[in-house]
């Protein structure tokens, strides 16, 4: 079973590698999640009973270590409710180099100015971590209510960040750089 498993991973693993790297920005960190795959392949061997399709079982796995990977990141990123925007004296310098630290200092107070509505599901869903469904049974509305509150509150959330200020990407989609159209929401670079 080894030999064949072996087989089966050479097969898949550089284009399983593609697929998180294209998903992941740091290719140290896609690199470890394709490892965590192969590791999760090797120790269900016992419980996958058919291996004529075993793409898609791999594909599921790296999915749901992506997704891991994000939220661990989400919950490294979490912004304390005591933060000051305006306190820069105590701002490490590392973080003007780094614009999308900058503009999340900002974040609050442009989620805090949304509808309640929208504000209260994007909180609970981006923040605290709650899943769509879970915002749905905290809220006693269906889970499509749910999944639409979040996706009109995150599109308001990106039209007033895009009315607010001009955005410059890097071919993976992370800021490079900003600068304030008209308003003052964004702190300047």
């Amino acid at each position: 079973m080894n030999d064949n498993l072996e087989l089966i991973w050479d097969q898949y693993s550089l284009r399983l590698g593609n697929f998180i790297r294209s998903r992941v920005g740091d290719d140290s960190e896609a690199e470890d999640i394709l490892q965590e795959v192969f590791i999760r392949v090797h120790r269900s061997l016992c419980c996958q009973p058919e291996w004529n399709k075993p793409e898609s079982w791999f594909y599921q796995i790296a999915r749901n270590l992506i997704i891991d990977h994000y939220r661990k990141r989400r919950e490294m990123l979490t912004i304390p409710e005591n933060l000051s925007v305006e306190s820069n004296s105590s701002e490490p310098e590392d973080l003007e180099e780094d614009p999308e630290a900058v503009l999340a200092l900002s974040l609050r107070e442009i989620i805090n100015e949304l509808p309640e509505a929208y504000r209260q599901a994007l909180i609970l869903t981006e923040f605290q971590g709650l899943s769509q469904k879970q915002l749905a049974e905290r809220l006693g509305i269906s889970l499509s209510g749910a999944k639409s509150r979040v996706q009109r509150a995150r599109a308001k959330l990106r039209d007033v960040l895009l009315a607010c200020c001009h955005f410059e990407f890097d071919r993976r989609g992370s800021i490079v750089d900003y600068y304030p159209r008209s308003c003052s929401c964004c702190p300047a670079t």
